[in-house]
């Protein structure tokens, strides 16, 4: 399994569906729906799990429910909470799911509240002012007025494991717990490269100039918060002395033990005693540890000579 959040369990996108409203009808008795309320929370079941409603309780039909896709053959849906038979209020936002919920679960979650997102925030037309209709499904955004049309909006980020060959560059921004440190993160540009982007973003965070040409991919995740695509590497720099910036309170170089102890410890340490030693990385549901991970499993297998 992928070790970081939003990847495994998703779903068959079924394209070829967003179009066809009579087999949306058709699958809809059977469908599973997944309901978020306005602020992004899904809601949840008496038990504490995901409250998983089916196309009978909404007898309606799909209407503008947000079709997510298929799995293991069953259709998926997104929908608002105001439009569901709920007998509980209760809910839970995406960050604490993705830690509890099992892998499938967190990954739906994820795309619906990315798509719920994208709704919520394009209404009107950026070409003319119109009003917006989506259509295809939730999918495409068209405008009543221009005719103009508008596609779900994802940002492409960097997040790098930076290194001087023997330490591991962390910065932490001045809103998180007193011990949490994580590598660097940014968005990407018009015109550039992600190779640029990684050498830009770490020159402007922690004032280190990074070798272009040793950045490595490594993976992606999509973070839903509210719509990102990270794009994991591992790249080479400079020993330069980093410092802060307007985006780090702090930056610094760790060695490999500092990073493998922080690893070791709960990352909800963070959240804690303030005053205790050692660092703590980024939770688990994040590509910024399976990052942070890779680059110490090469480092020590640099070391052992493999």
């Amino acid at each position: 399994m992928t070790p970081f959040a939003f990847v495994d369990g998703a779903l068959d996108r079924a394209d070829h569906l967003r179009d066809d409203p009579a087999a949306l009808a058709e699958a809809w008795p059977q469908a599973g729906i997944i309901a978020l309320d306005a602020s992004g929370c899904a809601l949840l079941d008496a038990g504490g799990a995901l409250r998983q409603f089916s196309g009978v309780e909404l007898p309606a039909g799909p209407g503008e429910h947000i079709f997510l896709g298929l799995r293991d053959g069953r259709a998926w849906f997104a929908a608002d909470a105001a439009h569901v038979p709920a007998a509980r209020t209760d809910s839970l936002d995406l960050r604490r799911a993705a830690a509890a919920w099992p892998a499938w679960q967190a990954t739906l979650f994820a795309q619906a509240r990315a798509l719920q997102h994208w709704h919520q925030r394009y209404r009107y037309c950026p070409a003319c002012g119109g009003t917006l209709q989506f259509v295809r499904a939730g999918w495409l955004a068209r405008c009543a007025g221009c005719a103009s049309e508008h596609y779900p909006r994802t940002d492409q980020a960097i997040i790098a494991a930076i290194t001087d060959g023997t330490r591991l560059l962390l910065g932490r921004q001045a809103n998180w717990p007193a011990r949490r440190w994580s590598v660097v993160a940014g968005f990407v540009e018009p015109g550039e490269t992600l190779e640029q982007t990684i050498a830009r973003e770490v020159m402007e965070e922690t004032g280190v100039r990074v070798h272009t040409q040793t950045a490595r991919y490594l993976a992606s995740q999509p973070w839903p918060f509210p719509g990102a695509l990270m794009l994991g590497f591992i790249a080479h720099a400079e020993p330069d002395a980093p410092h802060a910036s307007e985006e780090l309170e702090d930056a610094r170089w760790f060695s490999a033990a500092e990073v493998r102890a922080g690893l070791a410890r709960d990352w909800r340490e963070a959240d804690g005693d303030g005053e205790a030693e050692g660092i703590v990385l980024s939770s688990p549901i994040s590509i910024a540890r399976y990052v942070i991970q890779m680059w110490l499993d090469e480092h020590q297998s640099a070391r052992n000579g493999q």
